[in-house]
């Protein structure tokens, strides 16, 4: 369970992060997330939901980094594959895009997704 690997320190900044999230304080829960990460770096979940808060918040370059990290710790994660492929549309390289929106498709065991 994620919380085993936190003091509690840790953790409480990871509720709060969510709290912040479902709030759509992206910008706060980013700050609060960025900090669970860097203790808990192996965790998948609270990276994941840092670049959804990052994409949320317009900090593009960020969300694609964290969206990198998160695709080479578990390359099966559909949902960063799809958010990995919306943020570079949303940076202006669609062909990049296309690419991970095909293998989030895929993942999800569909086809290629409708243009």
């Amino acid at each position: 369970m994620f919380q085993d690997y936190l003091n509690d320190d840790t953790t409480e900044q990871w509720r709060w992060a969510g709290l912040y999230f479902d709030a759509k304080e992206y910008s706060q829960a980013a700050d609060l997330l960025a900090r669970v990460v860097e203790r808990a770096p192996e965790q998948v979940g609270p990276r994941l939901l840092l670049a959804r808060a990052y994409y949320h918040s317009a900090q593009l370059g960020r969300a694609e980094e964290q969206l990198r990290e998160v695709i080479a710790r578990d390359p099966v994660e559909q949902y960063a594959h799809l958010m990995l492929g919306r943020t570079l549309q949303r940076r202006g390289r669609p062909a990049e895009a296309a690419r991970w929106l095909r293998l989030a498709s895929a993942l999800e065991g569909g086809g290629a997704p409708d243009a």
